[in-house]
């Protein structure tokens, strides 16, 4: 398997990515929408994650389709990010069709960005505006890093950030990842050099500083943000996509297995204080009629996609006034 095109989540035909951040707030969102509806399901590791929607997308639920997917900073505030896709989604008259109602539905999850450096002393809740914005600039072409739902992420010792990967299978399926990385946990063993997804990365795609040589690694957890470390929540919140023809169920072990990525790319991941959470989707672009696809090996690349996309995200990030963490770049330029 090797990367797609453009190696983001937008190599899988037909989705679309829009970002929306305010600098001074340090918080934004990111939405992924499609051409036409998709088959979505979601799986929940972290021990605090805040959501939207997201019981609608077990396989014994309802609704078969969805529209759009929304990453989103803010904590709880940043939920409403999907009441502006909801609006914008109304106005285009997509959603869940409920004989002459059509209802659109936007599942959502959040990350924990509120004690990051930023200006939070909003009178209006700046989300649903964020939210909408991101939809309505939505292109196969985005940015990663500092953007989007990665604005003012963090990390255990680095800024955190928006990212994405993708690879293509030998059976010309395409598997994406996108990811918004706010961990507890560090994207690098100690020294801030190397990732611990290096042993995953493509063609230097995240620095190519390559595995630690030092064993051992991960018996030791330090942060530089310790001092806030207990006042401020996490999360590492994920899209992973394919256009293999999958149904809810199908999608649900695909989250599942992406998970994996979060754990090869975060060390400790899954923690209390974060809310790991991945969705993934299907397109259903291919039905050729030959046999299902090989669920396994698609599940396998999501978590490789994942894990670089984390890496992506930190190698991306960029600094910005009033930082309370630096940058890898700023460490390793």
């Amino acid at each position: 398997m090797s990367p797609g095109p453009r190696n983001l989540i937008t190599d899988v035909a037909g989705l679309r990515v829009g970002n929306a951040q305010d600098d001074a707030l340090k918080s934004g969102c990111t939405v992924l929408t499609a051409d036409r509806p998709f088959v979505a399901s979601v799986h929940v590791m972290g021990g605090a994650p805040g959501t939207r929607e997201t019981d609608l997308l077990a396989p014994d639920k309802t609704v078969s389709a969805i529209d759009a997917i929304v990453l989103s900073g803010g904590s709880a505030f940043g939920l409403d990010a999907c009441s502006g896709v909801v609006e914008a989604l109304r106005t285009e008259g997509r959603g869940f069709r409920v004989g002459p109602a059509v209802v659109p539905i936007v599942p959502g999850a959040i990350l924990f960005d509120l004690l990051n450096g930023g200006a939070k002393d909003w009178r209006e809740n700046p989300y649903p505006a964020l939210g909408r914005k991101a939809f309505l600039t939505a292109q196969t072409d985005f940015a990663i890093g500092s953007v989007g739902a990665g604005t003012g992420a963090l990390t255990a010792t680095l800024k955190g950030g928006l990212g994405s990967a993708s690879f293509r299978l030998e059976d010309g399926t395409t598997v994406g990842a996108l990811v918004a990385a706010n961990p507890v946990g560090s994207v690098t063993t100690p020294g801030n050099r190397h990732f611990h997804a290096a042993s995953f990365e493509v063609d230097s795609e995240f620095g190519g500083a390559g595995v630690d040589p030092v064993p051992g690694q991960g018996r030791v957890f330090t942060s530089l943000k310790t001092h806030i470390q207990v006042e401020r929540g996490n999360t590492t919140i994920a899209i992973v996509a394919t256009d293999a023809a999958l149904d809810k169920a199908a999608c649900h072990r695909m989250a599942v297995a992406a998970h994996d990525g979060i754990a090869r790319a975060c060390l400790p991941a899954h923690t209390p204080s974060d809310g790991d959470l991945v969705f993934a989707l299907s397109t259903g672009g291919q039905t050729d009629g030959g046999p299902g696809p090989n669920l396994g090996l698609i599940g396998h690349a999501a978590s490789l996609c994942l894990a670089r996309a984390i890496a992506r995200a930190i190698h991306a990030a960029r600094p910005a006034q009033g930082d309370l963490l630096p940058c890898w770049g700023m460490l390793n330029g």
